[in-house]
């Protein structure tokens, strides 16, 4: 086996080991309400610090087409509305918007 080889398994165990340690002893302890609301939160949080440079980035020019994006798609979440409508909504306005846009 030759060294990268080596070297790609080592890195593969020091980020396995980490992440299997806790997943197998977390159903056997036990949080406070507090605690377990603030790990409930972090995906959230990690998926919108994800989002939202994405959001202000998207077209260089038209840098408002993102923040209509995100107001559409928050807004039709807050509705409740199936993520699949979600979606092709939110690109079915986006759509609508960059057609319209040479117009003004």
């Amino acid at each position: 086996m030759d060294f990268m080889a080596l070297v790609v398994i080592g890195c593969a165990l020091v980020t396995f080991i980490p992440r299997l340690i806790p997943a197998l002893f977390i159903d056997k302890l036990n949080f406070s309400p507090k605690v377990e609301k603030f790990l409930n939160l972090i995906p959230y949080t990690a998926l919108s610090a994800l989002i939202c440079p994405g959001v202000l980035t998207v077209d260089n020019q038209l840098w408002y087409i993102g923040l209509i994006g995100a107001v559409v798609a928050a807004s039709l979440a807050w509705k409740k509305v199936p993520i699949g409508a979600i979606v092709i909504l939110t690109v079915m306005i986006l759509i609508t918007v960059y057609s319209i846009i040479p117009f003004f």
